[in-house]
């Protein structure tokens, strides 16, 4: 059966959108739309999964001029065609996404990227994104395809198969040691620690709680700290003989009003 889908109006945007527009209205749509905020209703998901794969599309140059080329034939059966040939995996490759709902999860305590995707699109999809030291590897969604694509492919920077796997299980540690609060080697933790806009600016003693070790820390903020500045305090990780390091990164809690505005850019 032909899909007269059409990614243009799915956005609500015009077919000369350039990639501002079509990032701003992805945005509004994604909060409008995201499960949270509508209690996992199926009409909701369902239109924030044409949304996703819509911008997916649209926001990648090249995905876009073979979906134009593709409208340019075949009009109003352009998606069916499309389709065809691209995967749920192809489309979701290196696309940004995944960045935006980890944006909305931090600005409004919104469910992550992941929680979201398996819930949308069931448990066979999974997605990976690593960032550590020399490594670097983008989101990529797996899942059952249509017949006769190929779905199982596994990707770092562009290298699929068993190279891409080697390169997972690297980055997937590297990731884990620069921000996840785990002990590796060296004893060093990584955490965040949440603070709002005054205690940003002015600084100060702010108090950290460790709840997984029990433990109450007083932490020097330095006046005008940033999102995402890391805090180092020494000799305060695990280690039986020696003591590693626990490195806090920060986050600034934000009005909801305000919130809102950064995130749709208004």
């Amino acid at each position: 059966m032909t899909d007269h889908k059409d990614y243009y109006q799915v956005l609500d945007i015009e077919r000369t959108a350039d990639q501002q527009a079509i990032k701003e209205a992805y945005r509004r749509l994604a909060f409008q739309y995201h499960p949270d905020r509508n209690g996992g209703e199926a009409g909701a998901v369902e239109k924030m999964k044409e949304i996703n794969e819509a911008y997916a599309v649209l926001s990648d140059g090249e995905k876009r001029a073979s979906y134009d080329s593709l409208r340019h034939q075949y009009g109003s059966q352009a998606y069916d065609h499309f389709r065809r040939s691209y995967s749920d995996q192809d489309i979701f490759r290196n696309s940004d996404i995944n960045q935006i709902f980890e944006e909305m999860a931090k600005a409004f305590g919104f469910r992550g990227f992941d929680d979201i995707f398996r819930g949308a699109y069931g448990q066979g999809y999974r997605s990976t994104e690593f960032r550590g030291p020399g490594v670097f590897g983008r989101v990529i969604v797996f899942g059952p395809g249509r017949p006769g694509q190929q779905t199982d492919r596994t990707e770092v920077q562009g290298k699929p198969g068993i190279i891409g796997k080697a390169l997972n299980r690297a980055a997937q540690y590297a990731f884990n040691r620069v921000f996840n609060l785990v002990a590796g080697e060296g004893n060093d933790l990584y955490d965040t620690i949440t603070i709002d806009e005054h205690e940003a600016t002015r600084g100060g003693k702010i108090a950290y709680l460790d709840e997984k070790r029990s433990r109450e820390l007083t932490i020097a903020v330095p006046p005008g700290v940033k999102e995402g500045q890391v805090i180092r305090l020494r000799g305060v990780g695990d280690g039986r003989q020696k003591k590693g390091d626990l490195y806090l990164r920060v986050e600034i809690r934000r009005p909801l009003l305000k919130r809102v505005r950064e995130f749709l850019k208004v």
